[in-house]
C-alpha cells in the first residue's frame, strides 16, 4: 500500500480522488492549500502527490518546487482546468511527472497512480511486487526505452505493445510516416518469448515484385541471370525469430497470394527451389496506408488483411500528442547532443512555443531532424528560435502558428487544430479531399472538423 497526497482546495474534486485512491487500495492524505500540502508531506513523506495549480496559499507549482526541494524522487502530478503552454512547459522544466487538464476519468487516475508508483520504487531503488514491476514506467524509459512520452495516447500504445508482445499471434501496426512503426516492432519483439531470436526486417515498398520474393523466400543457385549463388530468405533468416514487413500495404498483388500461403502454412520455395520449407517465424507488418480501404478498393487481397490485422496497434500522430513534445525534445537533446553539441541541456521556452505549435506533417522523424539541426546552429546552453529549423522561424508560408496564451491549454489546441485546417484548405483550393489529403486525414474526419470549428 502506497501514500499518495491528494493537494485541492476543491472539495468534491478532493474527496473524489481520494476515494479512487482508497480503492486501488492505497492510503490517501488530503490536503487544501499548497502550503498544507508541503506541511503535510513533511509529516508523512508520500509516494506520489497530486496537487492542483490554482489555489489559494501556494500554487502546484510552489508545491512542485517545495516538495521536489525535499524529496526529489516522488512523483508529482499537476492537474488543472486552466493550463497554458507556459505553464506545461513549466511544470515540466520543473521535473512534474505529468500535466492533466481537468475532468479527469477514473480510468486515467488509475494509470496515473500505476505509472507514478513504478517511476517512485525505480527512482527511490526498491522493488515491488512481480505485479507492480510488470506496471508501465511514466517516462517509458525501463521496460519501453524506444517509445517516448508520458501522455495517455502513448500510454495506450504501451499496454497495446505489452498485451501483444506476450502473444505469438501476428501483429498489424498502423500510423503515419515518422511515428515510429519499426521501434514499436522492436519492443514487441524485446519483450516476446521470443527476444533471444533474430530480428528481421524487409522494407517492402523498396523492392520489384522479383526482388522482393527473392529476399522474403531467398532463391537458388542458377534460379535466374546473377544468381550464383544460393542465398536464403528473409523468411528463413527469421526461424525462430521475429519478421517485420515494414510498408506491406505496398506489396504487389501476385505477391501477396505467395505471402498469404507463408503465413498460413508457415513454409515456402525458394525462387527456383523444389523442395518446401518449414520456418517457425512471428510476423509483424506495418504500414502508413489504409488498409482497410485498399482492400475495399481491391488493391489488397481481403484474406491476407484479415490474416495481418489479427492484433492491430494504432499509432497516433504527433500532432494528436502535442503534450509529449517537451519530452521527445529532451530525449533526443540526450541522444544527440553528446556527439552534436554537448553544451545544449535544453530547448528555451520560446523555441519551445513554436515547436508546440507547429504541426509536424512529418511526425517524431521529422522533430528528431529538427531538434538535430537546432543544436548544430546553438550558441548557448539551450536552444533559442534563432536556432531553429526556416520553418520553425515565420516569415514564410509555413510560419509556425500563433498561440492564444491567454487561453487554456485544451481551447489552445482546439485553436491550433482550426490554423492548420484553414491553411491546408486555402493551399487546397478549398477542395476539401485534396485538404484531407495535406492534413493525412479521412475527409469525412474533416467535413467534421469544417462544421465544428464553422469554417465555410
Amino acid at each position: 500500500m502506497a501514500v499518495i497526497l491528494i493537494i485541492d482546495d476543491n472539495e468534491t474534486i478532493r474527496e473524489g480522488l481520494a476515494h479512487l485512491v482508497k480503492k486501488l487500495g492505497h492510503e490517501a492524505v488530503i490536503a487544501t492549500s499548497g502550503a498544507a500540502g508541503i506541511a503535510a508531506f513533511k509529516a508523512k513523506r508520500a509516494d506520489f502527490v497530486i496537487t492542483d495549480l490554482k489555489m489559494e496559499g501556494g500554487t502546484g507549482v510552489d508545491v512542485l518546487r517545495g516538495i521536489t526541494a525535499i524529496d526529489g524522487d516522488v512523483p508529482i502530478m499537476i492537474i488543472t482546468g486552466f493550463g497554458t503552454v507556459e505553464t506545461a512547459v513549466e511544470a515540466m522544466k520543473l521535473g512534474a511527472f505529468d500535466f492533466v487538464t481537468k475532468p479527469i476519468q477514473p480510468e486515467v487516475v488509475r494509470l496515473k497512480v500505476e505509472r507514478a508508483l513504478e517511476l517512485c520504487a525505480v527512482r527511490r531503488g526498491r522493488r515491488k511486487s512481480d505485479a507492480i514491476t510488470e506496471v508501465l514506467h511514466s517516462d517509458a524509459e525501463a521496460r519501453f526505452p524506444e517509445l517516448v512520452g508520458s501522455g495517455e495516447k502513448m500510454a495506450i500504445v504501451r499496454r497495446t505493445v505489452e498485451k501483444v508482445a506476450a502473444s505469438d499471434t501476428t501483429v498489424f501496426i498502423n500510423g503515419e510516416s515518422g511515428t515510429g512503426k519499426e521501434l514499436v516492432a522492436r519492443a514487441i519483439h524485446r519483450l516476446s518469448k521470443r527476444a533471444n531470436g533474430p530480428f528481421i526486417k524487409v522494407n517492402c515498398g523498396a523492392l520489384t515484385e522479383t526482388l522482393l520474393e527473392s529476399e522474403l523466400f531467398g532463391h537458388e543457385k542458377g534460379a535466374f541471370t546473377g544468381a550464383i549463388k544460393q542465398k536464403l530468405g528473409r523468411f528463413e533468416l527469421a526461424d525462430k525469430g521475429t519478421l517485420f514487413l515494414d510498408e506491406v500495404g505496398d506489396i504487389p498483388p501476385a505477391m501477396q497470394v505467395k505471402l498469404l500461403r507463408a503465413l498460413q502454412e508457415q513454409e515456402f520455395e525458394r525462387v527456383g527451389g523444389e523442395h518446401p520449407i518449414k520456418v517457425n517465424v512471428r510476423v509483424l507488418s506495418a504500414t502508413n496506408k489504409d488498409l482497410e480501404a485498399e482492400t475495399a478498393s481491391g488493391r489488397f487481397r481481403q484474406d491476407l488483411y484479415f490474416r495481418l490485422h489479427v492484433l492491430p496497434v494504432k499509432l497516433p500522430p504527433l500532432r494528436e500528442r502535442r503534450e509529449d513534445i517537451p519530452h521527445l525534445c529532451s530525449h533526443f537533446i540526450a541522444k544527440l547532443g553528446p556527439k552534436t553539441n554537448p553544451r545544449v541541456r535544453a530547448v528555451g521556452d520560446a523555441a519551445l512555443g513554436r515547436i508546440m505549435a507547429y504541426h509536424w506533417p512529418g511526425n517524431v522523424r521529422e522533430l528528431e531532424n529538427a531538434i538535430e539541426q537546432s543544436l548544430v546552429f546553438a550558441e548557448s546552453d539551450e536552444i533559442t528560435p534563432n536556432a531553429l529549423p526556416q520553418f520553425l522561424q515565420g516569415g514564410a508560408e509555413d510560419d509556425a502558428l500563433s498561440v492564444p496564451r491567454e487561453l487554456s491549454l485544451p481551447e489552445i489546441l482546439d485553436d491550433l487544430e482550426r490554423q492548420l485546417i484553414l491553411k491546408a484548405y486555402t493551399k487546397a483550393g478549398r477542395v476539401k479531399t485534396e485538404t484531407a489529403r495535406l492534413l493525412g486525414i479521412k475527409t469525412s474526419a474533416l467535413y467534421y472538423k469544417l462544421e465544428k470549428y464553422a469554417i465555410e
